[in-house]
């Protein structure tokens, strides 16, 4: 909480472009080396990396014959090439099974459980740790799945990408539906059922319009008046106006990216607190926290797209430009013509942004999402594995 009343009192001392230089030192290398020193001691705590999670996943015949015909693909700008690079780097920190894995050490278990069902070590569940493989497995489907494309006849190359839309589309589905199965192994109705709610949140978060040309998400039109409208924990159970929603720029991003991945982390977090037989109360708190972290994870990376230096495609729901255009309602227009001709100037989008209060709206909603995040915990014992779980959403 002092951080974030700290940038709001630092903005309006030193200038919008001062303030974007704090920034900058603030979620540069320094915040970088304190994330990944975060996630470096939490992996310690589940006893080790969780780079290894996926490894059993993707280092097997069926995953090995596809990077075999990747290589069809390359001089085709294909986008599974770079999704595909992407996952191998992973770049993303920290990853969603380590946090399931810390969820469930924070949650602790009761003497019910037999040494057989439990990693001593670890002090997890096996079914938990199964559980936290599965998180990484969906979300890599539908990241794979993304990277589908939407070719015309007149294309160069159209018979190279219409396989690598082949190749993703049964990659996706090779993970999606090994991931059901090993769910189905853990025997457990409740948490099959909550995880395969999760799906049908990334599901409909490809519904939501407007679309461009190859299916992307683009901004709705904003609303000129529009109604302080916040979109609860579990949106699920109130009804939402779409209409109020669609065009509220802190509504429509939360809304857009909670169905779009937060809802399977925060869902996860959830089911492996349901396997240890902890109380409903505890497993909202679960559900609550991985919700907000990853919503907290995604505004980073948002605003990673505007640091100096940064160039190349942003994506056009990023929180900064949402935020840019409530405040300049004649720019989406604009925006929406480069969009139609194809011809997305996205230097000068970031310039404008850079010149207006989108990255400190932004900033202050990751905060929200923060502060939230820190309150669930609050239900949590005192453990190690809450104090990393604290750490790294402080260091997000």
């Amino acid at each position: 909480m002092n951080l974030y009343k700290s940038f709001k009192n630092t903005s309006k001392l030193v200038g919008t472009n001062q303030f974007l230089m704090i920034c900058n030192q603030k979620f540069g290398t320094k915040s970088i080396e304190h994330s990944n020193k975060a996630v470096n001691e939490a992996e310690k705590i589940v006893g080790y990396p969780t780079s290894f999670l996926s490894l059993r996943w993707l280092l097997n015949d069926e995953v090995a014959n596809v990077a075999l015909h990747l290589k069809k693909l390359i001089g085709t700008k294909h986008p599974l090439l770079n999704t595909a690079r992407e996952l191998i780097l992973n770049k993303e920190s920290p990853s969603w099974g380590l946090i399931v894995l810390l969820t469930s050490k924070a949650g602790g278990l009761s003497s019910k459980f037999s040494q057989v069902d439990c990693d001593i070590n670890a002090g997890i569940l096996h079914s938990q740790r199964v559980l936290a493989e599965i998180t990484e497995m969906v979300r890599t489907s539908n990241i794979i799945h993304k990277s589908i494309l939407n070719i015309n006849k007149n294309d160069e190359f159209s018979e190279d990408l219409h396989f690598g839309n082949k190749l993703t589309l049964l990659t996706g589905d090779y993970l999606l539906s090994n991931s059901f199965r090993e769910l189905a192994g853990l025997k457990s109705h409740r948490v099959n059922e909550l995880v395969s709610t999760s799906l049908r949140d990334l599901s409909e978060a490809d519904f939501i319009e407007p679309r461009d040309s190859q299916n992307k998400p683009l901004p709705a039109p904003p609303l000129s008046q529009k109604h302080e409208i916040s979109v609860p924990n579990h949106f699920e159970k109130d009804v939402l106006t779409i209409s109020e929603v669609l065009g509220n720029a802190k509504a429509e991003w939360t809304l857009r990216h909670l169905l779009g991945g937060a809802s399977l982390l925060g869902k996860c977090c959830q089911a492996a607190l349901m396997l240890a037989d902890h109380s409903k109360d505890l497993e909202e708190s679960g559900y609550i926290f991985g919700r907000n972290l990853a919503l907290a994870l995604q505004i980073r990376k948002d605003i990673s797209s505007f640091k100096p230096g940064e160039s190349g495609p942003f994506s056009l729901i990023s929180a900064p430009l949402m935020f840019h255009i409530q405040d300049n309602l004649e720019f989406y227009d604009t925006l929406m013509e480069h969009v139609k001709q194809d011809n997305i100037k996205y230097g000068q989008i970031r310039s404008l942004i850079l010149s207006g209060n989108g990255i400190e709206k932004s900033l202050e909603l990751k905060q929200e999402f923060v502060i939230c995040g820190l309150e669930a915990l609050n239900k949590f014992q005192e453990s190690k594995a809450k104090n990393a779980l604290i750490n790294i959403l402080e260091t997000v």
